[in-house]
């Protein structure tokens, strides 16, 4: 800037009251990447959420005296755009660190980029393991109770059913294959004489329904445990009602509560599965209602799963940066490891040793209520009794 412009802004500045130095500050900007285009149902909402909470954020001032820039991409929901498109984020944009990101190799892809490139990245939606344990490093941190977590949930209420022979159905990726494993572990340790007798893993997205259930029928379990979600999942469901697959089973579900997956079973929700979900319309703390209560004046729309976690992580990403005192990687990661953040579900800690919040997860049963799905005798726990051990996370992870 030029002499003459430079004493002409800060005169303006004074003249209107505005202290010179926090007039010239520049924005902090946060790099955002997210399945914008192939997972919308999950993704729109989030966003949603994440502006909420930058707005809410702005309008109190920003943090550190700057208001915070969120420079949002789409990352193709591939391994390869996600990359590329994080490095044009920290290279042409300068922003300062990374969230987002919704499939979970997608999500170990950009793990290894914040471990090369030395940047944090937080995971706000991936699930697999692997991003906080065999991947894990000390850029990547996760908000999101991972897989382990909400397995062991719905492991705690199978224990009752007096379920033995256990079918998995999964999608065939990432995220599908890190779930299914967790399982096969945690049911066998957790109830006696568990086996499994069929395992199913379409495509993601390429479902052939028919073929599927024919193959878990087949193999007469007394319990199946389901992974899949979005268009799979609805196509699954019909089969399986069609045919009476659920009768008299017990079923245990991983997500399906979550409303962007119940909204489109419509009146064809599976009633009685046990599910980990968000039955947000019957969540009553005051903090919680105010969030829906803002989402909904600001979208005209219901709050999803994405939604919360979109609102949450921008809100935590302020707080790591207040107490920071700054935008260094340095500070951010002594920031974030075991911090404790107060957050419309609660207290959550990021624990240090393996960068996973302690975010929980609620379990319930599915029931139609009306036209559409819901939650019904659901609980919030808690993500710290079931996090994987400090001895569990040592073994695996290489740093």
């Amino acid at each position: 800037m030029a002499p003459m412009f430079r004493w002409l802004s800060l005169g303006l500045a004074l003249a209107l009251g505005v202290p010179a130095a926090q007039a010239q500050q520049a924005p902090i900007k946060i790099g955002e990447m997210n399945s914008y285009s192939k997972w919308a149902a999950f993704t729109v909402p989030y966003r949603n959420g994440w502006q909420l909470a930058l707005d809410e954020i702005n309008a109190k001032g920003g943090v550190l005296g700057r208001k915070l820039e969120i420079v949002s991409r789409e990352d193709g929901a591939t391994t390869g755009d996600a990359t590329r498109v994080a490095e044009e984020l920290v290279s042409r944009e300068g922003v300062s660190f990374l969230f987002g990101s919704f499939l979970s190799n997608v999500g170990v892809a950009m793990a290894d980029f914040a471990n090369q490139k030395k940047i944090v990245y937080i995971a706000a939606e991936p699930l697999t393991d692997a991003i906080t344990m065999a991947q894990g490093n000390r850029y990547t941190f996760r908000i999101r109770p991972n897989n382990y977590m909400q397995v062991g949930m719905l492991v705690e209420k199978a224990k009752a059913s007096g379920a033995k022979r256990w079918a998995i159905v999964a999608p065939n990726y990432e995220y599908g294959q890190s779930a299914a494993e967790v399982f096969k572990r945690l049911i066998k340790e957790r109830v006696p004489g568990a086996e499994i007798v069929a395992e199913q893993y379409p495509a993601l997205g390429k479902i052939e329904a028919g073929a599927t259930v024919s193959a878990i029928e087949q193999a007469k379990p007394d319990g199946i445990f389901n992974v899949l979600f979005g268009p799979d999942l609805t196509q699954f469901v019909r089969e399986g009602n069609t045919r009476g697959l659920f009768e008299k089973k017990t079923i245990l579900s991983l997500l399906t509560g979550e409303p962007e997956w119940l909204l489109p079973l419509k009146d064809e929700v599976p009633e009685g599965w046990t599910v980990t979900g968000y039955p947000w319309d019957e969540i009553a703390e005051p903090k919680h209602k105010a969030f829906v209560a803002a989402y909904r004046a600001k979208y005209n729309d219901t709050p999803r799963l994405g939604s919360l976690l979109g609102y949450m992580v921008v809100h935590m990403i302020r707080d790591t940066i207040e107490r920071a005192g700054s935008v260094d990687t340095d500070a951010l990661i002594k920031a974030l490891e075991n911090a404790k953040f107060d957050t419309i579900v609660g207290p959550v800690t990021m624990r240090g040793i393996d960068h996973q919040a302690s975010m929980g997860a609620w379990t319930g049963k599915l029931v139609l209520k009306g036209a559409a799905g819901g939650m019904i005798d659901w609980t919030y726990n808690d993500g710290t009794p079931f996090m994987p051990s400090e001895t569990e996370v040592k073994a695996v992870r290489k740093e």
